[in-house]
């Protein structure tokens, strides 16, 4: 008898691709999505290498339309949305009153009031109801249209020649970080965008759900001898833990603010305009934070885990909040929530620019009873630029 629970998820565009390929399938945010195909690893180590493809269908799509469109975003998100160029995009958050992060979003301007809003899954009811009540004194409508969209991801050195055999190569070339043009790829019009959450170059296609298959199809072999495979959301994680990119529900949550994750060039304090959050924002900015976001590498083989403590001389004084074993470096990794107070002794001040790390003496993680002895180092573990 089939599952009823697998039976009551929603399916993605690309379900059937995942399940003729043998994908390994788990539930997340309510959807049923590939966690990996064979190895995750495997797949981690060809984005890194070569060339990876996800199916991100989940993330919820949301327009916002109207005269006052931009002036609408502006009041409702922490950054400056109105003074996006078309054809661009920018990564900001919306928050509470308090200052909390209700989710981390990418707004792309598509053209004149017309902008595209990218939420988290888990948070796109509650970014298309808070969206819809800030907007509601504004010429702005907003619209969920996430069943109207499939989004395809390639990440990877080797992405842009891939997709430039499908799309105008020229498009492909001069399209800079954080931009999305209206484009033909495989033949089917798409929005795509230069976007991604591994650390990698790679793009992002928004298509219409019928399409999805056509495209993926067609991304796997222009990219087959080039070494791009199908990867799964385990490799995303590792890549974007490598890559040092918040999680929503790990290192964002209603009781962070953009500042203790290290984020507040998004918050726009500067320009004199209101926003939902900036009364709080504003008391909280100029004070020192109570707390920091590191990295930390660990100093034995023992792999660190979200929620697991971290100890400074045998005192508990944060918390992981994502960790596991990186495939590119060959060590533990993790990100953790430290007092400023331990990080400032532990040899990380906020805005420090060694990037070596501290030695690790008397900085620990509790793992399973064992403390067990890491190091700060500078987010992120790892970064594209420095491999080239």
């Amino acid at each position: 008898m089939p599952d009823p629970q697998s039976a009551a998820l929603k399916r993605t565009p690309l379900a059937a691709v995942h399940e003729s390929l043998g994908a390994a399938m788990t539930d997340f945010a309510g959807w049923q999505m590939p966690l990996r195909y064979r190895s995750e690893t495997a797949e981690h180590n060809a984005v890194r290498t070569s060339a990876g493809l996800f199916d991100l269908s989940h993330m919820g799509e949301l327009r916002v339309t109207g005269d006052d469109a931009g002036e609408a975003l502006n009041y409702a998100l922490v950054s400056n949305i109105a003074a996006v160029r078309q054809g661009r995009a920018k990564y900001t958050m919306i928050v509470g009153a308090d200052g909390g992060v209700i989710d981390d979003l990418i707004v792309y301007h598509l053209a004149e009031n017309d902008y595209l809003v990218v939420a988290n899954a888990s948070n796109t009811a509650v970014v298309v109801a808070e969206l819809t009540e800030r907007a509601s004194g504004y010429a702005a409508t907003v619209t969920d249209r996430t069943d109207d969209y499939a989004l395809i991801a390639i990440q990877g050195p080797e992405s842009p020649g891939i997709l430039a055999k499908l799309t105008d190569p020229d498009l492909v070339t001069r399209m800079k970080y954080y931009a999305g043009y209206p484009a033909l790829v495989v033949g089917h019009e798409v929005l795509l965008a230069r976007t991604g959450y591994t650390g990698e170059d790679g793009f992002e296609i928004f298509a219409d759900p019928d399409d999805a298959p056509e495209i993926w199809a067609g991304l796997s072999e222009a990219g087959h001898d080039a070494g791009l495979v199908p990867a799964g959301l385990a490799a995303r994680d590792s890549l974007r833990l490598e890559a040092g990119m918040p999680l929503y529900g790990n290192e964002l949550s209603r009781d962070i603010t953009p500042f203790d994750a290290g984020l507040g060039r998004l918050v726009k304090l500067d320009s004199g305009s209101d926003f939902v959050g900036r009364a709080a924002l504003a008391e909280r900015a100029p004070q020192a934070a109570s707390r920091v976001l590191v990295g930390l590498v660990g100093l034995t083989r023992r792999v660190p885990r979200h929620g697991y403590p971290v100890l400074w001389e045998g005192v508990r004084s944060g918390t992981v909040t994502s960790g596991g074993h990186s495939p590119t470096l060959g060590q533990p990794i993790a990100m953790a929530y430290l007092s400023a107070d331990a990080a400032a002794q532990a040899g990380q001040a906020r805005g420090r620019d060694d990037d070596q790390g501290s030695s690790g003496a008397g900085l620990a993680i509790d793992i399973r009873g064992s403390a067990e002895p890491a190091a700060i180092v500078r987010l992120p573990f790892y970064s594209r630029g420095a491999r080239d």
